[in-house]
């Protein structure tokens, strides 16, 4: 019964220091076949996307523990936008395909309590006056991926080649959004995670990635990713409440 476990069972608290999301424009038919049954493919345009999150996270903790137990770590996370249609609304969030950390505790409690999909990788996080580097080290280079941003003029223009028309557009495709979404394939079900945030307000800034090897593997690499949007914000408080689990029609 290890599916139950995985259901984020337990209310979840966290301090983002920083959190840079870069989302690229892929075709709709390429990420379609990647989300499971019950999940749609959110879309603007003729296009479907998929965010990069990289999160500089402090004293991630249990709900009812006290601060001084919580963990400290880097996360990044490859997750494509989708909705959940029921019977009343649709409802937003992010579909997770991959997720990296550099604490292997992270590892080892994440893929026990959630089906978030976690590796163990290396990682420099560099904060200079103005600018974030990240660079992240994965095994047999999977998911390596080299990114800077330019942090001290916000809002930057969207970039070259974006298939958004406006911020306002872009905005509605900056992650994390509230939901995110696991597939339970033991009970045909979705596990509807529910994140709730303080002083929520992104700005668009000026990202350059100059390696994402995970866009080297199929089927991404049968495509050419178009960066979006990239958005930066930080100093947030996070929480995550348990999962919800909701049986889904298969066709």
């Amino acid at each position: 019964m290890l599916h139950i476990l995985k259901r984020h069972p337990l209310p979840v608290k966290a301090f983002f220091r920083h959190s840079l999301v870069l989302t690229y424009a892929f075709p709709q038919e390429l990420l379609r076949p990647l989300l499971p049954p019950g999940l749609v493919l959110d879309t603007y345009k003729d296009f479907g996307f998929l965010a990069i999150a990289m999160v500089q996270t402090e004293n991630l903790r249990p709900g009812v523990a006290p601060k001084f137990l919580g963990q400290n770590f880097f996360l990044s996370g490859y997750r494509i936008f989708t909705r959940l249609d029921t019977a009343s609304n649709s409802i937003r969030g992010l579909r997770i395909l991959r997720s990296d950390t550099n604490k292997r505790l992270m590892v080892i409690s994440g893929n026990l309590l959630t089906h978030y999909a976690y590796q163990h990788c290396r990682v420099s996080f560099q904060e200079s006056p103005g600018e974030l580097r990240v660079k992240i080290t994965t095994p047999n280079a999977r998911a390596d991926l080299e990114v800077s941003a330019d942090i001290a003029h916000k809002p930057a223009p969207l970039p070259e080649g974006t298939p958004f028309e406006s911020e306002k557009d872009a905005r509605k495709f900056a992650g994390p959004l509230p939901y995110t979404f696991d597939y339970e394939k033991e009970t045909g079900s979705i596990i509807m995670i529910r994140g709730v945030r303080e002083n929520w307000d992104p700005q668009p800034v000026r990202g350059n990635v100059s390696r994402c090897s995970f866009f080297d593997q199929q089927p991404f690499c049968w495509a050419t990713p178009i960066l979006a949007n990239a958005f930066h914000l930080q100093d947030v408080a996070y929480r995550w409440e348990r999962g919800v689990r909701t049986v889904v029609k298969t066709q």
